[in-house]
């Protein structure tokens, strides 16, 4: 089932994403880390990556997932690409035979053992939006045709506010975005069901799906790790302190995944999975939450 018609059956939508791999690691071996949850996920998006001036082929990692029946989500940023950027990216996605489509601006992506930081923004959207309208036309940006008009499920990240109100310029760019087509809003880590539901109370005027983004908490360092480098106090402290007490870290990981799980359910449409490095340990997770 594409991940469309998983948004639009209602479904708890399950997606999880990897990074395009640099260096040593081949896109084939990260593809193949995921071999055990095949069918399991509904999406797997593939940020893009650049470090020290190498650059992982984030569309070559999707057609490879999208070869090995997986719904390849291709992930990109719009703050540091102009139109014609843009559209390209699209167009090879495209021809990759990629039909989803998640952005940011600029994001916060926490991936990889290192745990790799960045800033998150709105998506630009009048950037995006422009050319969009033209690939839907079966148009290009400086006015020339292409063979067929491009359409793809676009999700669009947002920042949800960790229990404050949604400020008015972010409600009227969430409704920019759903005039857009946005198919679904993607949220910033959740770790507290109270915050999170006063979050979608506001959000669900708009009618349009939203998945929770859930990281897959091993230890008590990567908590804290986030909570020093990334957010003060976004990793509650009972959260940390059950990871550090107990005795079986696995365990007591996966537990603290399934129960935030089970709450979701209750208040959205499904969860992205950050897995921040541990793509082939995903299995054990989606167990423990009935998640397929």
């Amino acid at each position: 089932m594409k991940l469309k018609d998983a948004l639009g059956s209602k479904r708890f939508v399950v997606t999880s994403e990897i990074q395009a791999p640099l260096g040593d690691i081949s896109p084939e071996e990260m593809v193949s880390s995921l071999r055990r949850v095949r069918g399991r996920v509904d999406g797997v998006a593939v940020l893009d990556a650049e470090l020290e001036g190498i650059v992982g082929d984030s569309i070559h990692t999707c057609e490879l997932l999208t070869q090995n029946q997986f719904n390849a989500i291709y992930q990109t940023t719009t703050r540091d690409k102009n139109r014609i950027q843009l559209q390209q990216d699209l167009l090879q996605a495209h021809d990759a035979g990629v039909d989803n489509v998640l952005v940011f601006t600029e994001d916060y992506r926490i991936s990889g053992d290192s745990l790799q930081e960045e800033l998150f923004f709105h998506v630009d959207s009048g950037k995006l939006g422009s050319v969009l309208d033209h690939t839907r036309d079966g148009r290009t940006v400086d006015g020339g045709e292409l063979e067929a008009p491009l359409d793809f499920t676009l999700g669009s990240g947002v920042e949800s506010p960790w229990g404050r109100p949604v400020p008015k310029p972010g409600m009227l760019a969430l409704e920019t975005m759903v005039s857009m087509g946005t198919g679904y809003f993607l949220t910033t880590p959740i770790f507290d069901l109270d915050q999170f539901r006063r979050f979608m109370e506001q959000v669900n005027t708009f009618g349009t799906p939203v998945i929770a983004e859930v990281l897959l908490l091993r230890n008590a360092p990567m908590a804290r790790f986030i909570n020093r480098h990334f957010r003060a106090g976004m990793v509650p402290e009972w959260v940390v302190q059950k990871l550090a007490k107990a005795p079986d870290k696995k365990r007591a990981s996966i537990e603290l995944f399934a129960d935030l799980v089970k709450g979701l359910r209750e208040l959205c449409q499904g969860v992205h999975i950050i897995t921040l490095g541990g793509e082939d340990k995903l299995q054990p997770y989606l167990d423990a939450a009935n998640l397929r």
